[in-house]
């Protein structure tokens, strides 16, 4: 993206007069879409109208994948929404750097984010040159493995306590005609898939040398190669999911046409949709049941420069919004996902948060993808994986020699 350009477009979109909406109408966008999703989505437009202001709802369908581009070119066009979402982490530090959004620092130290935002690392990664640039609204974890307890009952076999119990009954699954994992089309998904896989079974060390450090002799060592071949088992046991979107993926699951699924938590909200009790008809494994790790992965709400005082002053009381107390509860129970802040009463989390909750108090995180590599780096490691896993011809060492020669490259 050439900075000079988007730096010109900020001016022009600045000089550009004021549109005629309401001074307290927030077009706000994000890709929440699903069942579960949109129960939580309704948390925030509800805690925001009843400070006086209006959420405009602007959903795009598709995932982030099909919905950051349209965000991003809206914003570089001059034609910016009041707030959007963006995962916590990189992918929006060039519009920040640019100058294209709306500092919010004034508003962190007033609300004192940095002595309640826990860890710590999620208001780092809104912190451009020691300027708070986003609000984060949660804490997603990738590292899940979600079983369906009816598919493996059909199947007559045990639900599985690890990783490897789940590979060793899939010939069970298959023999009653359930696919054993499910995998959407999607190629985040498949990339979010290995990522799991690596720090479930290579450990936590080898994920921060290869992500964090850019080690491309780890990434091309044998402790990867391990990964690779765990990555082989699951693109073998994914074979008949024929769905594109994770929450169809995730209903299989839940319709037990599936033995089981690898997605971040937020997958909870469509089995709390579907009325489904964790620890009765679903299970849960972190870390896939091997090493009990999460990740520090998550959303955040950015707010474009506008030229509206009304809707700036909008801006900032929807950020205030979304860091209070009682919309962290309400937003998290319903997304599935844990709160950015220790301070408040989660007893009503179910056994699957309570898991997380706990694995975080303890410390045992990893820091997400999206907080350790560019958004371009990413890209290139979601087009490997969505071809490993579409092309049964790519064996698991072609496969990580390219993906060494990403992380060698990768910023």
């Amino acid at each position: 993206m050439n900075m000079r350009a988007l730096k010109a477009i900020l001016v022009a979109s600045v000089l550009m007069p004021a549109a005629h909406a309401g001074a307290a109408d927030l077009e706000v966008t994000h890709w929440w879409t699903s069942g579960g999703e949109a129960a939580a989505v309704k948390e925030l437009a509800k805690a925001f109208d009843a400070t006086g202001n209006k959420w405009v709802d602007g959903a795009i369908a598709g995932s982030g994948g099909t919905a950051r581009p349209i965000m991003i070119s809206r914003i570089t066009g001059g034609d910016p929404m009041g707030a959007t979402q963006f995962n916590h982490g990189r992918q929006a530090e060039e519009l920040v750097q640019s100058g294209l959004m709306r500092d919010l620092t004034a508003v962190a130290e007033k609300e004192k984010w940095k002595e309640i935002i826990k860890p710590a690392s999620l208001l780092d990664s809104c912190t451009i040159d020691g300027k708070i640039y986003c609000a984060p609204v949660n804490i997603h974890s990738w590292q899940w493995l979600w079983l369906s307890n009816a598919a493996f009952k059909t199947a007559g076999v045990p639900v599985p306590k690890n990783w490897n119990e789940f590979v060793a009954a899939a010939p069970a699954l298959e023999k009653a005609g359930i696919v054993p994992l499910a995998v959407g089309g999607q190629p985040w998904q498949t990339s979010g898939a290995f990522n799991v896989l690596m720090v479930a079974i290579a450990g936590k060390d080898v994920f921060q040398k290869v992500f964090g450090e850019k080690d491309e002799d780890v990434a091309a060592g044998p402790e990867i190669g391990k990964v690779f071949k765990a990555a082989d088992d699951a693109r073998r046991m994914s074979k008949g999911s024929n769905v594109q979107d994770w929450n169809q993926a995730t209903n299989m699951v839940i319709t037990a046409k599936a033995g089981g699924q690898i997605m971040g938590d937020w997958a909870q909200g469509e089995f709390a949709l579907a009325g489904q009790k964790a620890g009765t008809d679903y299970t849960c494994l972190p870390g896939l049941g091997v090493n009990e790790v999460i990740s520090t992965d998550g959303d955040a709400f950015y707010f474009p420069v506008l030229k509206d005082a009304e809707k700036s002053k909008a801006q900032e009381v929807l950020a205030s919004t979304i860091v209070s107390p009682k919309v962290q509860v309400a937003f998290n129970l319903k997304k599935g996902s844990l709160p950015i802040r220790g301070d408040i009463d989660l007893s009503a989390a179910n056994d699957c948060m309570k898991k997380g909750l706990d694995i975080l108090a303890k410390g045992n995180v990893v820091r997400s993808v999206n907080q350790l590599l560019s958004a371009d780096s990413a890209k290139q490691l979601e087009d490997l994986f969505s071809e490993f896993f579409a092309n049964p011809s790519m064996t698991p060492d072609a496969a990580q020699k390219r993906f060494a020669d990403i992380i060698a490259s990768a910023d």
